[in-house]
């Protein structure tokens, strides 16, 4: 199985520390983790560190078997929250384009394959043919999710993923990323400011405050009424609906104006 460690881990941009001290010992493939807390709390930064785009101290460790027959080590992909594109090329090509990075540039059938069955799961299918430059922000959006899952990560990182979506993309997509998180042995990691979101389609949270992680475990333990005041400085209710699912509802600021 697919396994990802942090141990004491810490990001730096210079001698500015934005992240000190996140250990997570056991994140494992099949489960999609979600990264929540506060603007600026240092959820792009980890990424960046799981990612090895970003320094600092500790370790991170990624092991076990992946599913990909001749894989030697466990493929990590990260999907920033601002992603470059290349205007000029079309949706499948940018997706083609993805999928070959780092490899041969002869394409098979079975890659074509792969492309399409991704198209087909984010309902893109009728952008494919289309360039990027007549997209908007939330298919953009779309497409680099779906350049991403071509690539078959068996780690998988989502930097605020739905951000640009309209609320029946964002359900679409984190269902999809839930599903193939269970059918692939993915582990998926994802940042989200939506907390309904996150407590619908998380497995389990980590809460970053303060440049360090404050609480991880299962979302209706660890997101409390308590946690919300001292993270987001809300007041607010978890409240269950009919069918068992938390949701919260917040009232107003529990921090004084001044």
């Amino acid at each position: 199985m697919i396994h990802l460690a942090l141990k004491d881990v810490g990001v730096s941009y210079g001698t500015r520390l934005v992240l000190s001290g996140v250990d997570a010992a056991d994140l494992h493939g099949g489960e999609v983790v979600a990264l929540i807390g506060a603007n600026a709390a240092g959820k792009s930064s980890l990424f960046r560190r799981i990612a090895g785009l970003a320094g600092g101290e500790g370790s991170v460790t990624m092991g076990g078997e992946s599913r990909i027959a001749g894989r030697a080590a466990p493929r990590c992909c990260y999907l920033p929250q601002d992603t470059a594109v290349n205007a000029v090329l079309s949706v499948y090509e940018s997706i083609l384009l993805a999928l070959k990075q780092g490899g041969s540039w002869s394409v098979s059938d079975a890659e074509l394959q792969q492309i399409d069955g991704v198209l087909r799961d984010l309902e893109i299918e009728d952008l494919a043919f289309r360039p990027l430059s007549e997209l908007s922000g939330g298919q953009r959006q779309l497409v680099s999710i779906a350049q991403t899952l071509a690539r078959e990560p068996d780690i998988l990182l989502l930097d605020e993923p739905t951000s640009a979506l309209d609320l029946h993309r964002q359900f679409e997509v984190l269902s999809l990323v839930r599903r193939l998180a269970r059918e692939r042995g993915m582990l998926v990691l994802v940042s989200i400011h939506d907390l309904n979101q996150a407590l619908r389609f998380a497995d389990r949270v980590m809460v970053l405050a303060q440049a360090r992680l404050i609480a991880m475990g299962d979302p209706r333990a660890i997101v409390t009424p308590a946690l919300l005041d001292q993270v987001y400085g809300v007041r607010a209710r978890v409240e269950t609906l009919a069918g068992g699912e938390p949701y919260v509802l917040v009232e107003g600021s529990s921090r004084q104006a001044g």
